[in-house]
């Protein structure tokens, strides 16, 4: 015996059929967007790089308009230098690792002026960048005064200064160089000119004594401290 159903029975378990076909599907959805981290939305143009616990971002020092970044290298002197490279220290604060080119003979004047009074036992070495462009002081200058004696003169290692000298165009670098001691006995011998080279491959060039006459240098006694911004008390007496 057939067993027959009414029509309206049949649409009510399609009905029953078609919401929890609906139910399903909303739980499934719902399922795969919990699944799923969003993360909010980065500056454009914004590296981070994790350093330890913390992430820095690399986009702080971003450049100027004219395609120039402004970054300090030692004390209160801040250099434009066009594509100079950024680094981060351990403590945070940013220094030029340099980017700027190692200054040659055709990128500074070197001259020499007396320094104190007489007796004069010191001079002063000033090298200023004429290039017109950003260029830095590498280590201390090569000095030769005497052709009888080839070997440079000697650098007072606590001068060093504790950064980069990098010149920005029209300024200078010092260096005190120490000629004799003063005495009337010393072995001195006059020198109205001599070599200077900078060290890092600038080149050698030849500077004019000052004075009329020159000056007198003892080769034993002489010394050099190294190129700074400017003489220091203490670290430039020798």
């Amino acid at each position: 015996m057939r067993t027959f159903r009414s029509r309206s029975t049949l649409l009510g378990r399609s009905t029953a059929l078609a919401a929890t076909g609906a139910a399903v599907l909303a739980l499934s959805l719902t399922a795969c967007g919990s699944g799923s981290d969003t993360k909010a939305a980065e500056p454009a143009g914004a590296t981070v790089a994790a350093t330890g616990s913390k992430a820095e971002s690399k986009a702080e020092a971003g450049a100027g308009s004219s395609g120039e970044t402004t970054v300090t290298v030692g004390g209160s002197h801040d250099v434009k230098a066009a594509g100079a490279t950024v680094a981060a220290k351990p403590g945070g604060k940013r220094t030029a690792a340099a980017a700027a080119p190692v200054c040659t003979t055709k990128d500074v004047t070197i001259s020499a002026a007396r320094h104190g009074g007489p007796p004069y036992t010191h001079i002063v070495l000033t090298a200023k960048n004429t290039s017109g462009h950003t260029c830095k002081m590498t280590g201390f200058p090569e000095i030769q005064f005497l052709e009888s004696h080839k070997q440079d003169v000697p650098a007072v290692a606590k001068s060093k200064p504790a950064s980069p000298v990098v010149l920005k165009a029209g300024a200078p670098a010092y260096a005190l160089v120490k000629i004799s001691d003063g005495g009337v006995d010393e072995t001195n011998e006059p020198v109205s000119a001599f070599q200077v080279t900078l060290q890092g491959g600038g080149g050698m060039a030849a500077v004019r004594a000052p004075g009329s006459a020159g000056i007198a240098v003892d080769p034993a006694k002489a010394l050099t401290g190294y190129w700074t911004y400017e003489l220091r008390n203490g670290a430039d007496d020798f």
